[in-house]
């Protein structure tokens, strides 16, 4: 599939339009590729469209949509006389058209009336009035047939055969002669080519969304090729910044954003679907897998990471987790977001007005909305946000240089995942073997010393003064209550703590953040319950900044602390 067929397709509707620029030298493009020789010029041989039929979405309806459709279309409050000539069975059931018949018809019998007469439409009070040539197709449409046409987005686009124009030589694609036959209705000539510095500016901003390289420019400026202009269309189309520059506009349709929109707005973290919007613009994606993909991804059969990425388009909605917010009511309003955003983005109409009635002025009901919004009401996602950044459900998403290597080591991991547990049960046993015959005084010697900077033993056994080397010094600190000699180590009393005053080596332990220290300590807990610092450098005034070594609940462990 080429660019030219692609590209449109996926950016259907109103936002289509955004980018006839583009899709212009994309199809210049596409023509280029999907023609093995080059395109003939059109000339006056060529099968023109016939001049005179008229259709009705361009021609006929527009009048009636400004003239008639206030008191005789699809709004029964307003309506007249019980007559709608917005749909065609129902004119004709009235008598107002009678296909083929112009004099039959009611509705150009009125039209046709002067002003003073009785039943003349528009009516006077209206202050509408239809030109003579207005009055001239509402004729020649009923003498065709008074064909209708459906809303245009349910009409199949096809090729249009290529007009005849006036100077057969100014046309290189079949794009130009189209734009040549408008010059020619409108008694205008081209303008002249511009210069390649110019062209080469407006190709990479139209293609790109940026200025070209200088030397980029000087390449196309002296290519002598015949084909230079489609060359430097096809480099500027392989560059990443093609589909950054396309993909961005399908963002903006897919409501993307960083953040959940309301309440606190926190930051969401969905890049990994922009990313695969953009990667699916520069590979070229097929609309279909595009569509598929980003509508129920999920649901294919053995999903890959991308496809499971590719349903972030069902998670671009705002969020809310606003005290006061009634959670149900919040999922209607998520179900409701989808379904109108599917319909504006893949059907090029919106879908609102049926979720309080029928659409007025599309073939869209209440019914039809509601049925189509169940396909969305079925997610697992909860109606408050958390205020957190990315609310569940999530999935992890590795890097694409990692993708392949954790896809063969996923078995692997869950075959070392059993054996730590299977050791864990294991080394239980030999575990409590050995506590039963450990002796601390085994392990005492095996204490690295290198770099120590503070030693304590706490073995004097009496008194209230503790020795303790600092550095390569021996310091004595004397305390006044809180401790005791007590539980006995390798026969010599210890220190034990109780409640009570702290004992302070005020310039020890004040490491920064960048500098590695190790703290160990024997600890015995006399008792179920202990709870506080055995040792700790903090800073009381600063929301505790710094370390300590803690008991808490019989067990043993340590604070960091920033703020």
């Amino acid at each position: 599939m080429t660019r030219s067929h692609t590209i449109p397709r996926i950016l259907s509707g109103t936002f289509a339009l955004l980018l006839v620029v583009g899709l212009l030298a994309a199809d210049y493009r596409a023509t280029k590729a999907d023609t093995p020789t080059k395109v003939e010029p059109a000339t006056k041989t060529a099968t023109p469209a016939p001049a005179d039929k008229l259709l009705y979405n361009r021609d006929v309806r527009p009048i009636l949509a400004e003239n008639c459709f206030a008191c005789h279309g699809p709004d029964s409050a307003a309506r007249k006389a019980g007559l709608r000539i917005d749909q065609r069975d129902a004119a004709i059931a009235k008598g107002a058209i009678v296909p083929g018949k112009p004099t039959e018809s009611d509705l150009l019998t009125r039209i046709f009336l002067a002003e003073s007469e009785e039943g003349a439409m528009p009516p006077k009070k209206s202050h509408k009035k239809l030109t003579p040539a207005q009055k001239d197709i509402l004729k020649r449409w009923v003498v065709q047939g008074a064909e209708y046409q459906p809303h245009w987005s349910f009409i199949a686009p096809k090729r249009p055969a290529v007009p005849a124009v006036s100077d057969a030589t100014w046309v290189r694609n079949p794009i130009d002669a189209f734009v040549m036959a408008e010059l020619d209705k409108q008694g205008m000539k081209p303008a002249p080519e511009a210069d390649r510095r110019t062209l080469a500016r407006r190709l990479s901003l139209d293609l790109t969304g940026l200025p070209p390289e200088p030397a980029a420019v000087e390449a196309f400026v002296n290519d002598k090729a015949a084909d230079a202009y489609e060359q430097y269309v096809d480099r500027l189309m392989k560059l990443p910044q093609w589909g950054e520059h396309r993909g961005r506009y399908w963002l903006d349709a897919a409501r993307y954003a960083d953040t959940h929109g309301i309440h606190f707005d926190n930051y969401r973290e969905i890049w990994a679907y922009r990313d695969w919007v953009l990667r699916a613009f520069n590979d070229n994606m097929p609309f279909d897998q595009f569509t598929i993909e980003q509508l129920a991804g999920d649901l294919l059969p053995n999903p890959s990471v991308d496809q499971l990425i590719a349903t972030g388009f069902n998670r671009c909605h705002i969020t809310t987790n606003e005290g006061g917010a009634i959670s149900e009511e919040y999922l209607v309003l998520y179900t409701r977001d989808r379904t109108e955003t599917v319909s504006q983005v893949w059907m090029g109409l919106t879908t609102g007005c049926a979720v309080c009635h029928n659409h007025k002025f599309d073939p869209i009901t209440q019914k039809d909305f509601y049925g189509l919004s169940a396909y969305f009401n079925n997610t697992t996602q909860g109606a408050m946000d958390g205020n957190i950044p990315s609310t569940p459900p999530t999935i992890k998403v590795p890097r694409a240089e990692d993708r392949a290597r954790l896809k063969t080591i996923e078995p692997d991991l869950a075959a070392a995942k059993a054996k730590v547990e299977a050791r864990k049960v294991a080394a239980k046993a030999d575990f409590e073997a050995w506590l039963k015959t450990a002796k601390a005084s085994d392990y005492a010697g095996k204490t690295p010393t290198q770099g120590l900077v503070f030693h304590a033993p706490l073995t004097e056994g009496d008194g209230k003064t503790v020795k303790a080397t600092v550095g390569d010094k021996e310091r004595s600190v004397t305390f006044k209550d809180g401790y005791e000699w007590a539980v006995p180590r390798d026969g010599k009393k210890t220190l034990t703590v109780k409640a009570g005053d702290t004992i302070d080596f005020k310039e020890v332990g004040d490491f920064d953040r960048s500098q590695p220290f190790a703290v160990s300590t024997w600890i015995s807990i006399a008792k179920a319950g202990v709870t506080g610092p055995a040792m700790a450098r903090m800073d009381e005034g600063n929301a505790f900044r710094g370390w300590d070594l803690y008991v808490q609940a019989d067990r043993v462990g340590t604070h960091l602390i920033n703020t």
